[in-house]
């Protein structure tokens, strides 16, 4: 845009003097576009063509760059979203009803290795012990399954809080 051609215009003459709708022009103020005078109650808006156009400019390298380009009340929308997660998250702790990562962790650990601490351990021993020499494919399997069945439900009685609390360093146990 030439500068001879810059201009103070109204709403109106900016979607006219750019080719668009009204309804975009508002758009792009609540994105961002500037502007001198913000419309009110009997007063109309001021915008600098120069501006808006160097505005447009800017923001169409910025997505030719592949920057992400957010509107203002995309990004106020975006952080009253992430204050409430974190408020909600907040109470959440407090009613017990999360866990840090670095407890879940550990408590998952500790269960997995008793799954297999029981599976090939103990569950082994007693299935070889009570089946040595079987040649009968139903007393085989109804033997392994029970258990199997005998491991899972203990592993199912597994406290994992107490696990957690059990892994907790002294200082971190004492809070």
């Amino acid at each position: 845009m030439a500068q001879g051609n810059v201009r103070k215009v109204n709403r109106a003459e900016l979607a006219e003097v750019f080719g668009v709708s009204l309804p975009t022009v508002d758009a792009w103020v609540r994105a961002g576009c500037p502007f001198d005078h913000r419309g009110t109650s009997g007063k109309k808006w001021v915008f600098d063509t120069a501006d808006v156009f160097r505005w447009r400019e800017e923001r169409a390298v910025q997505e030719a760059n592949g920057a992400e380009v957010q509107d203002e009340e995309a990004l106020r929308l975006r952080k009253l979203k992430a204050e409430t997660m974190a408020v909600e998250l907040e109470l959440a702790q407090k009613q017990g009803l999360v866990a840090p990562l670095d407890q879940m962790e550990r408590a998952l650990t500790r269960a997995f290795a008793e799954v297999q601490c029981s599976l090939r351990g103990p569950l082994v021993v007693r299935l070889a012990t009570q089946l040595i020499g079987e040649t009968n494919e139903r007393r085989f399997k109804s033997v392994a399954l029970a258990e199997i069945d005998s491991v899972l439900e203990i592993l199912a009685n597994l406290d994992l809080a107490a696990i957690v609390e059990d892994d907790e360093p002294a200082d971190v146990a004492a809070d």
